[in-house]
């Protein structure tokens, strides 16, 4: 399985000029049935996508309908667990606290890749590695 960070789930919504590419790229993502997010991802959608100064804002009732369609997906709920692993994760990676908490979900969820462009391409954090699906060259079947 892949996680699927709120990078590209925003692609999805498409974009004009240079993001065309990164919004073909999610929409065939979502495509994939092998991939998993987490509440907080789900929780940051809602809130970039919705935001009134965001270019191409969607309304609510159409985030609230993206976030119930991919409810296909496993999603990892932020538990004590998750926030205590996610701050030993901070600590050790160098991670910001909300970076974190996405490698352990992913980690719990038993992901072998997050899918984002928010972390290094490549990096691995005790065996979740970082694919970022936006750079040239980069397979989508690869990961």
């Amino acid at each position: 399985m892949r996680f699927v960070d709120t990078n590209v789930l925003l692609y999805a919504l498409g974009s004009t000029g240079r993001d065309e590419q990164k919004s073909a790229i999610a929409r065939t993502l979502l495509g994939s049935a092998d991939l998993a997010l987490s509440t907080q991802v789900l929780q940051e959608f809602y809130a970039q996508a919705t935001r009134v100064t965001r270019s191409g804002a969607i309304g609510h009732e159409q985030a609230m309908a993206l976030v119930s369609s991919w409810l296909r997906f496993p999603v990892q709920e932020i538990t004590v667990a998750i926030v205590q692993s996610a701050l030993t994760a901070k600590r050790k990676f160098g991670l910001s606290y909300w970076d974190a908490a996405i490698v352990e979900s992913a980690r719990a969820l038993g992901c072998r890749s997050v899918l984002t462009e928010d972390l290094n391409h490549g990096q691995a954090f005790d065996g979740v590695r970082v694919v970022n699906p936006f750079l040239s060259g980069i397979s989508l079947g690869s990961f």
